[in-house]
């Protein structure tokens, strides 16, 4: 009781669409920025305590805060904001996504279209580490052009960004080859689907490992449209995470 007096002094400022076990899980976050996120993500998502404690847990908020950072450069504002009249995809992308909920073996050799797969059976958790705003569309999109028939991986929609987000699946490490597609996917999508009505059109990269060099010298670097996110298979402890987050933290201050 005494630690939700000190989160929570003001009786008038708690809402009455969270309960007692909500609160309880809220006032373990420590930090007030985080706390605030949380308490008004789960308000709008409708999040269930064990939603809640999940993205608690895999600390959501650091996450997208370090997103942010990768794209901005900058470090020290630690607050997230997500302004609706000018949506920007850096407050809503994460890096890295958790994907424990998949249930994939350590020691087995997945295959791009069977991960595909398991993403599509557990779309609903899938949707959920994504964040706020997105909606299925299409899985292995066909596009034609010049007589060729090219596939995307998954696609969806964010109706805050108002735009459509391109997925592409990969095992191992990202590749110069592999930006080069999504360069090429989004260029595509953007001529034949996408309406003038909607937003520049996003692709993420989803690799199982990143490096730093194919993001320094191709058009990761500087484009406000590509993004590559590492995934984890595996729920990684409290320390891993964090030792994760000061390592994208390091790199940044030493460019």
């Amino acid at each position: 009781m005494r630690l939700f007096y000190q989160a929570f002094p003001i009786r008038h400022a708690l809402r009455d669409q969270l309960s007692w076990t909500h609160y309880r899980s809220l006032i373990r976050v420590e930090s007030e920025a985080a706390r605030n996120y949380y308490l008004q993500e789960c308000i709008e998502g409708n999040w269930s305590t064990r939603q809640l404690d999940r993205q608690i847990n895999t600390h959501t908020y650091e996450r997208l805060l370090s997103s942010r950072e990768s794209k901005d450069g900058e470090v020290g504002d630690n607050t997230i904001e997500i302004a609706i009249d000018s949506p920007n995809p850096k407050s809503i992308l994460k890096d890295p996504y958790i994907l424990e909920f998949l249930n994939m073996k350590e020691s087995y050799s997945y295959q791009e279209s069977e991960i595909e797969q398991i993403l599509i059976d557990k779309l609903k958790d899938f949707m959920l580490e994504l964040g706020k705003g997105f909606s299925f569309v299409a899985r292995q999109k066909r596009i034609t052009t010049g007589g060729r028939n090219y596939y995307i991986d998954l696609v969806l929609y964010n109706y805050i960004l108002n735009c459509f987000v391109l997925i592409d699946l990969k095992v191992g490490e990202l590749s110069a080859g592999d930006v080069g597609q999504m360069d090429f996917y989004v260029r595509l999508f953007e001529d034949k689907v996408k309406k003038e009505s909607d937003n520049p059109t996003i692709g993420i990269i989803l690799c199982s490992k990143r490096d730093e060099n194919v993001v320094k010298y191709s058009v990761l670097d500087d484009s406000k449209q590509l993004f590559a996110s590492k995934y984890k298979a595996q729920l990684p402890t409290i320390e891993e995470l964090e030792a994760e987050l000061q390592r994208e933290r390091l790199l940044l201050e030493g460019e």
